[in-house]
């Protein structure tokens, strides 16, 4: 059976609620097996072995800054790199030597790649049409495709005549024609505004959900990772700093690096002084008082480590000047505010010249700031909201 004429299927993660989280299964078998796959060019390290097991129907997200190796995993998926070392196993077959056209996987570009000359419908079928498939199969594919990107009575249209958006559909309905195992998009929705742009990301969801089809999304963008992502690997120089769900990579991050790339943090250095009833004690010269943080963030006597703190769980109100700092509460100057609409976000000088930063939820319609330039404030937070990372 070719590409083109497998069914698409089966049903997505998140319509088998059973089967929702294969990777906490050790007997689960991959779908996708990169392992221990290097790529340099020249003296350069792209991929330093990578290893990682991807799921039948997840949507994983490669995040990561420039450089970090993500589009070169995302070419040796394809089939346009071949590594110089570990191998990549889709659906048991080994990739080794197979050709991009040969393999059962598909691309949606960065800059979609329509051809202008051709329609919609052209575009569409063009995979089916140079696999040799009878002209009825690709007039009930394009129009299946046409159906599910929600673009009926568009067919004739030329690319040009298109916005940002619908072109991002056609593409992702071409990629998906011919029913491939595996869809890689490359920044697929890069070019697009941003409330497109989140109107899309639930779009290529609900696409995903429906076919079933296995998804790798190459990003930057860590909201549209957030958003879309089963799971994500941050990548970091030619590694994975960590991988997991969404969740599990903001609320416990492993490392400072994770911590700062995916979302907003502040930085505290401190020591481990000493294991309590209420939590962990961490010394901080930084803030010249002791920070608090859960049992269950226990390291040894002296470790030296990293407080992470998420600007959206730390709580800041107007004080009197003179007020006393104590267990996770600061005081400071407000330095610069930033208006965002739904929320606040405070610059706070604190009397050592440390600067953290504080986000507030706007819950009231108003044009005046709860708190306002050079106020003294108080800046607290719970036990809960210290993520101790190690040095």
């Amino acid at each position: 059976m070719s590409p083109s004429e497998r069914p698409f299927g089966p049903t997505s993660l998140a319509e088998k609620p059973g089967a929702a989280e294969p990777w906490r299964d050790p007997s689960a078998e991959p779908f996708l097996r990169i392992e221990k796959v290097t790529k340099r060019f020249g003296d350069f390290v792209a991929l330093d072995e990578v290893s990682l097991p991807i799921y039948r129907g997840e949507l994983f997200a490669l995040l990561g800054g420039s450089g970090s190796g993500k589009s070169t995993l995302l070419r040796c998926l394809a089939g346009f790199l071949e590594p110089d070392a570990g191998r990549i196993v889709l659906d048991g077959q080994d990739m080794a030597g197979v050709a991009p056209y040969a393999r059962p996987v598909n691309m949606m570009f960065q800059s979609y790649a329509l051809f202008p000359h051709m329609t919609v419908a052209q575009n569409i079928g063009f995979g089916l049409k140079q696999e040799g498939a009878a002209k009825p199969v690709i007039t009930a594919r394009v129009a299946e495709m046409l159906a599910m990107v929600k673009m009926e009575g568009f067919g004739d249209r030329k690319p040009a005549a298109l916005s940002g958006g619908q072109r991002a559909r056609v593409a992702l309905a071409r990629a998906l024609a011919k029913r491939p195992k595996l869809l890689l998009l490359d920044e697929p929705l890069s070019a697009l505004d941003k409330n497109l742009r989140e109107a899309t990301q639930f779009e290529l969801i609900n696409i995903q959900e429906r076919t079933g089809t296995t998804f790798v999304i190459v990003t930057h963008d860590q909201e549209e990772a957030m958003t879309m992502a089963t799971r994500l690997a941050v990548m970091d120089r030619g590694t994975l700093a960590q991988v997991g769900t969404p969740s599990e990579v903001y609320e416990f991050p492993n490392s400072r690096f994770t911590a700062e790339f995916l979302g907003t943090a502040n930085i505290l250095e401190g020591v481990v002084e000493g294991v309590e009833a209420e939590g962990v004690r961490i010394g901080s010269s930084e803030l010249d008082f002791d920070i608090l943080a859960e049992p269950a963030a226990s390291k040894p006597l002296g470790s030296r480590v990293f407080v992470a703190l998420r600007p959206e769980r730390m709580r800041i109100e107007r004080t009197a000047p003179g007020s006393a700092p104590g267990d996770n509460r600061l005081v400071g100057r407000v330095r610069d505010i930033g208006y965002y609409g739904d929320f606040f976000v405070y610059h706070v000088v604190l009397e050592n010249g440390k600067e953290v930063r504080v986000s507030q939820p706007n819950l009231r319609r108003r044009t005046e700031r709860p708190v306002d330039w050079e106020d003294t404030v108080a800046v607290t937070w719970d036990r809960q909201a210290s993520m101790v990372l190690p040095e």
